[in-house]
């Protein structure tokens, strides 16, 4: 039976470690594609089109928006951010899961128009655990430090509408737990409706003595 990719969700605080863990599955195992964002904003040296981002007009954009072409999207310094529809679904049609890195109110739009996307929630091991790798970057002001931690303070209200939370402590042992929820979601009737209506067929048939 070939699987329907899953459209897998990772949100966490700024500083949780979401990132370093995304790169590692798709690394790590084929089956993976993270998603690949569109935007207005003009390119970067070294950015490829498609790789980094889908890079489209302003007029494209918001006619895409019109269309229902986006599972989400947002506007940030006078650019418009999304994730196209189009591709998340030619990649779970091909049997790949899809990550899709993004905070929480992205997020639960997600859940709207996709019910059976897995939305899961990194935490670290306690909030002083969060500070120190805030501080540790050596990017970060003091100031700006607090600011993450007011804002996941915030975010952490939002915990329960998550589906799993997973706490990013050794991150191979993150890994294997997130690895293990991606592979569990396949089994849900929901991503298997296809093999569901053929078998109840064939065993319509068998009953009916027509084989």
């Amino acid at each position: 039976m070939k699987h329907r990719g899953v459209l897998f969700v990772v949100s966490g605080f700024s500083g949780v470690g979401k990132g370093t863990l995304v790169k590692e599955l798709v690394r790590r195992y084929d089956n993976y594609a993270l998603s690949v964002s569109m935007t207005t904003r003009t390119p970067r040296k070294n950015e490829v089109d498609g790789v980094s981002y889908f890079f489209v007009s302003r007029e494209e954009f918001e006619r895409t928006i019109r269309q229902d072409g986006l599972i989400e999207y947002a506007s940030y310094l006078e650019n418009y951010y999304g994730t196209p529809r189009a591709w998340v679904e030619q990649q779970m049609d091909e049997g790949r899961d899809v990550i899709l890195e993004i905070e929480v109110q992205g997020a639960l739009k997600v859940k709207e128009k996709f019910p059976e996307a897995v939305l899961l929630f990194v935490l670290p091991p306690s909030a002083r655990e969060l500070k120190r790798r805030l501080e540790s970057r050596g990017t970060e002001s003091a100031e700006t430090v607090l600011k993450r931690l007011k804002r996941a303070r915030e975010e952490a209200e939002f915990i329960p509408d998550y589906d799993y939370q997973v706490v990013n402590d050794k991150l191979e042992d993150c890994l294997k737990q997130i690895h293990g929820i991606v592979c569990a979601a396949h089994g849900r009737p929901a991503l298997n409706q296809e093999f569901d209506n053929q078998l109840k067929g064939e065993l319509e048939a068998l009953v009916k003595g027509e084989n």
